[in-house]
């Protein structure tokens, strides 16, 4: 901890900042907030009821209004300080607003009704957490059967692209074949079809293969991606091909070539493309909603979908339901970005 603190607060200067420390430290510090801003203010709006999510101006703290058990009523009654007027300086209790005029009481006095401007006064708030928010989702939805489908989809989706993708690349970096520069061209090329062209076709070939409406039809139409077989590729071709003669001279098979030097040497792009996967995979949201009809087939970002209606949005459900989809993939990301960056650039080191 006292290394990261030192390597956080060093300077140019000797003994005290420099005026590019300064400049440097801002920029990052700006940079910092605008990516992190939003996810706090996400976070932290889940927390918010309806009524304060619809309040104007927004705040960025969770607040609610401060009650009081007054006898003779049912309910809590929301408290008010009086700012101004004939009450001004007491805390009141409001029963009920009409126009401009609020019914308000003392809480010590239950009896006599008082009538206060709504311009002479003021809510009591605190910070609150409107856990409930969270609570709801596990009564409103099967939260478990929606985060177990898209578990599902992302593992065996990931392990098959990145099986099918390393073969393929395999093939076309180490083997010498008439044609395979066309094969190359023609998977390239895919990267320029944009996917709304290919929905409908790719739909009825799920359909006739009946794996419409269940997870594998989610799963394996999107096998084998162009881009994963590039960036394999580009990788496996600084991999020595003596190493693979090597290998040969010891009457090695090629599938033990693959499974036990090829696949070894390329585990930096294997997991670049793995992170990838995972987070195509779990935030993908067009073809889930085209294949799966049956809610019990529904994957996270399906059941998203859910609170938002024609009329009305439940806006604190799909924030907190927001958050909690956002976690499991910001975690991977956060264990795993460092591969991103030295994959991705041994990928095109020659």
């Amino acid at each position: 901890m006292a290394k990261v603190i030192s390597f956080l607060t060093r300077t140019r200067g000797h003994g005290k900042p420099d005026w590019t420390d300064w400049v440097s430290y801002t920029y990052l510090g700006l940079g910092v907030l605008l990516m992190f801003l939003p996810v706090i203010w996400l976070g932290l709006s889940s927390f918010k009821t309806d009524a304060e999510l619809a309040r104007f101006p927004p705040r960025i703290l969770p607040m609610e209004a401060e009650t009081v058990v007054v006898p003779g009523y049912d309910e809590p009654l929301a408290l008010f300080e009086i700012t101004d007027g004939e009450y001004a300086g007491e805390t009141l209790a409001q029963i009920r607003r009409i126009g401009l005029v609020a019914q308000m009481v003392r809480p010590d006095d239950p009896e006599t009704r008082l009538k206060v401007n709504i311009q002479d006064r003021k809510p009591i708030e605190s910070f609150s957490l409107a856990t409930d928010n969270y609570v709801e989702l596990f009564e409103k939805f099967n939260f478990l059967k929606f985060f177990m489908n898209s578990v599902f989809i992302t593992a065996t989706a990931t392990i098959i692209m990145l099986t099918v993708n390393s073969m393929a690349a395999f093939a076309l970096s180490k083997y010498q074949f008439r044609g395979r520069m066309v094969v190359l061209a023609l998977v390239i090329g895919t990267l320029m079809i944009p996917q709304t062209v290919v929905l409908v076709p790719l739909f009825l070939i799920t359909k006739e293969l009946n794996m419409a409406d269940s997870l594998w039809g989610v799963i394996i139409p999107g096998a084998a991606t162009p881009t994963g077989v590039f960036l394999l590729r580009q990788y496996m071709l600084t991999i020595p091909d003596e190493i693979l003669d090597a290998a040969r001279m010891d009457k090695a098979s090629e599938w033990k070539i693959f499974w036990r030097i090829i696949i070894p040497l390329s585990a930096p792009a294997i997991a670049v493309l793995a992170i990838l996967a995972i987070m195509w995979r779990w935030n993908d949201f067009l073809w889930p909603l085209i294949v799966l009809s049956s809610t019990e087939n529904f994957t996270l970002q399906l059941a998203l979908n859910s609170f938002q209606g024609d009329l009305e949005t439940q806006w604190s459900n799909l924030l907190a339901m927001t958050m909690l989809v956002l976690l499991p993939i910001a975690c991977v990301f956060a264990f795993l970005q460092k591969y991103i960056a030295t994959g991705i650039a041994s990928t095109g080191g020659k």
